[in-house]
């Protein structure tokens, strides 16, 4: 008995401006995503002074979502690819809704934690469907849009979270609520729109339903509705999906994406308490700002190298994570914020050049139906570079201090960046 599969549908009839609206929809979509997965950074200072949390402690809350979108990727990255982009997207979006009114309603760390797990789950499944979305939207005029929004959203949806928090964290009347308030509205109306877009992905099930229309298919239409439960259930077991054409180029470019994902995860975290540790008086929404140079140079310069080469982007990027992080060492002993922050910027560049890089090298050789699952695998490897050295990172902090923790972290990542450099260089071009 065969799986069901997904079949790449594009409406023939669909109008262009249709599909522009739909195309910046979902690019919209993930910006609110990745923007509420980083709008806590600059709050983390004001849940560590109230409820008194240690440093293991905000990295758990950090990396407990990056977990659980590790989780939702590996069961349901290419739930979209059967069930349909609309409905999985629809329902990860309430999911979201949902986590951000927990996040509102937040009292203490247990809380906290429940709340970003939900978030994780959510966003897995949804960053996956939204991205291929992109995709199947994509104007066949203007190739290579796709692949250049599903690199840039993400860092430019982390700006935008992180400096929407740290303004309202420090002008709004309810600093640790506001914020989220905001995000649900956003998606409960990204959900009504969703609902309103064409499907672009067809399962056995959509298909049945076509084959019903006419008594004469309808046992064919039964025999595939039958077999598409089963096939979902099995999509559910946790795997990583990669096409096979974009092997090459994940082997390639892994190593250069566990570094600058592993550095965006110690700023994303622990990068606040840097701040306070380089100027202890500094304003409060000094961290958040940090965080925010990372993910708007990693935003802008994805978005300056989407014509470039591919593979030199990849490389050039990696090259811009050696500088980042030891401009990022170097802070605490200069006692030097505007070393951090060069450090975050340089870090930053880097992030947006191998994001940009790595995506246009694994997507276009995937197929329709592999889309989703690609996806899903790069992010896979994406947060758990992000969230693992981020739960150790807080647990040596609190043991032997923050700049011991950030000499460990920094070597961590210049080695993966060395590593990533030697295999990119040694590997020929057309690899």
């Amino acid at each position: 008995m065969t799986s069901v599969t997904a079949l790449p549908f594009r409406p023939r009839r669909l109008p262009a401006s249709s599909r522009r609206s739909a195309f910046h929809l979902h690019a919209s979509v993930l910006v609110a995503l990745l923007a509420a997965s980083s709008a806590p950074t600059p709050i983390y200072p004001l849940y560590q002074h109230a409820w008194h949390l240690s440093a293991t402690t905000l990295t758990v809350v950090f990396s407990a979502y990056a977990l659980a979108l590790l989780l939702a990727l590996l069961t349901a990255g290419t739930l979209s690819d059967r069930l349909g982009r609309r409905p999985v997207l629809a329902g990860a979006l309430l999911a979201e809704a949902a986590a951000t009114a927990v996040l509102a309603a937040a009292q203490g760390a247990a809380t906290l934690i429940a709340a970003r797990i939900l978030q994780g789950l959510a966003t897995g499944v949804a960053t996956s469907a939204a991205g291929a979305a992109l995709l199947d939207f994509e104007d066949p005029d203007r190739p290579g849009r796709a692949t250049a929004a599903n690199a840039v959203a993400p860092a430019a949806g982390m700006a935008a979270g992180v400096l929407a928090a740290t303004a309202l964290a420090q002008y709004a009347p309810a600093p640790t609520r506001t914020v989220y308030l905001l995000l649900l509205l956003l998606f409960v109306a990204q959900t009504a729109a969703v609902l309103r877009t064409p499907e672009t992905a067809r399962s056995g099930t959509a298909r049945s339903g076509t084959a019903r229309s006419g008594t004469a298919r309808s046992g064919t239409a039964r025999s595939g509705t039958a077999r598409s439960g089963p096939g979902v259930l099995r999509s559910l077991r946790p795997a990583i999906a990669v096409a096979r054409a974009s092997r090459p180029a994940l082997a390639l470019a892994a190593p250069g994406i566990a570094a600058a994902w592993a550095l965006g995860g110690f700023y994303s975290s622990l990068g606040p308490s840097l701040a306070r540790l380089i100027a202890p008086h500094t304003v409060p929404a000094t961290g958040g700002l940090v965080f925010f140079t990372l993910t708007a140079a990693a935003g802008l310069t994805g978005h300056a190298c989407r014509a470039l080469p591919a593979r030199a982007v990849s490389l050039t990027g990696t090259v811009l994570l050696l500088p980042g992080t030891l401009l990022t060492l170097g802070a605490p002993h200069l006692h030097s914020l505007a070393a951090l922050f060069a450090g975050a910027a340089a870090a930053g560049a880097g992030f947006g050049a191998v994001t940009q890089g790595a995506l246009r090298l694994l997507l276009p050789p995937a197929a329709p139906g592999e889309r989703a699952g690609t996806l899903a695998a790069y992010y896979v490897l994406a947060y758990l570079a992000m969230s693992v050295p981020a739960v150790l990172a807080g647990r040596l902090t609190d043991l032997y201090g923050l700049p011991t923790a950030l000499s460990l972290y920094a070597a961590t990542v210049l080695l993966l960046a060395l590593a990533g450099l030697v295999r990119g260089l040694r590997r020929p071009p057309a690899a």
